[in-house]
């Protein structure tokens, strides 16, 4: 008989990289015995999951694909009965993860947050950080409920992702910059100062550097900051200037720094949440959804989800 604790361990071999032990420590379990379940479930399906070479895993075998796949899926469904269970078994508590970036962690959420606690206060939020690609990827492998972030640089086919608001951007540097006595802001202007950039990972460096490419001109990037605040605290030491999303300016807090509007330069990025399809989604993340962006209705979102599925089946 195949078991649930079998697929895991599959799902968790190839999710780390085929490391046996990495995906035993991951799951609290003996490398031994994770390799004997992986083992009795080849021979109980009649080949191989995973390629070796010498006793070592160095890949999935072409119906191991397939098997990591269903896998996924039947624990996904798995997860679902579980929270049909605690939505209508009376219980108004739970855990939503949400997966996200920093900007929006730090900058756009928490309002988002405050608000939830106050309507579901017995529910347990989790935060994951990451960029784009890894917060989608968190909900792909189930880490978390949903994301929230914008352009990833691979796609999720398996994924719905939803748009709720588009990103504008704004330059910001140290209080009595030369930049900000400039009566027109170019991107001329700007490029005649050293820059602090976002790391390759987030879709800001992309639609920044951009803009600078089309207009056949090379801006001195001297630093490349992981995230707005630390980009802020290397501006506010006159390293350099940036552009970052006008979300990410507080003046309360920033108050070394000013921001001016550059979302005429700059295009805007989009914001989306994401989820998964192929699961059941518990009614306080649809409350979350909407606390989010308005118009993403629990009855918009449910027909979205259909509408995906029928796609699905179509093909």
């Amino acid at each position: 008989m195949v078991q649930l604790r079998q697929l895991r361990y599959v799902i968790e071999v190839n999710r780390q990289g085929n490391h046996i032990s990495a995906a035993a420590d991951a799951l609290n379990t003996s490398q031994p015995g994770m390799s004997k379940q992986i083992q009795e479930l080849e021979l109980e399906l009649g080949f191989s999951i995973f390629q070796r070479s010498r006793n070592r895993v160095t890949g999935l075998t072409d119906p191991g694909r397939e098997v990591v796949e269903i896998a996924q899926r039947i624990l996904n469904e798995v997860q679902s009965l579980k929270n049909i269970r605690e939505d209508y078994g009376a219980q108004e508590g739970g855990t939503l993860t949400i997966a996200t970036t920093h900007t929006h962690a730090r900058y756009i959420l928490p309002r988002v947050i405050k608000s939830f606690v106050q309507r579901h206060p017995h529910v347990r939020i989790g935060l994951l950080q990451g960029n784009p690609t890894e917060i989608c990827e968190a909900v792909e492998t189930g880490k978390a409920d949903i994301a929230v972030g914008t352009e990833t640089m691979r796609p999720f086919p398996h994924l719905l992702r939803l748009p709720c608001y588009q990103i504008t951007r704004s330059l910001i540097a140290p209080k009595g910059h030369p930049i900000f006595r400039v009566k027109t802001l170019t991107l001329e202007a700007i490029a005649k100062y050293p820059m602090i950039a976002h790391d390759p990972h987030r879709s800001g460096r992309w639609k920044i550097l951009d803009a600078f490419e089309k207009k056949g001109i090379t801006p001195t990037i001297l630093f490349n900051a992981v995230d707005a605040d630390v980009g802020k605290t290397y501006v506010e030491m006159g390293i350099g200037i940036a552009v970052m999303a006008t979300d990410a300016f507080d003046q309360a807090h920033d108050r070394a720094l000013r921001a001016r509007d550059a979302s005429h330069l700059f295009e805007a990025s989009t914001s989306y949440v994401t989820l998964r399809t192929d699961t059941y989604i518990r009614r306080f993340i649809f409350d979350f959804i909407e606390l989010l962006t308005p118009t993403l209705t629990p009855d918009h979102v449910r027909a979205t989800l259909r509408a995906r599925e029928r796609e699905r089946a179509a093909k």
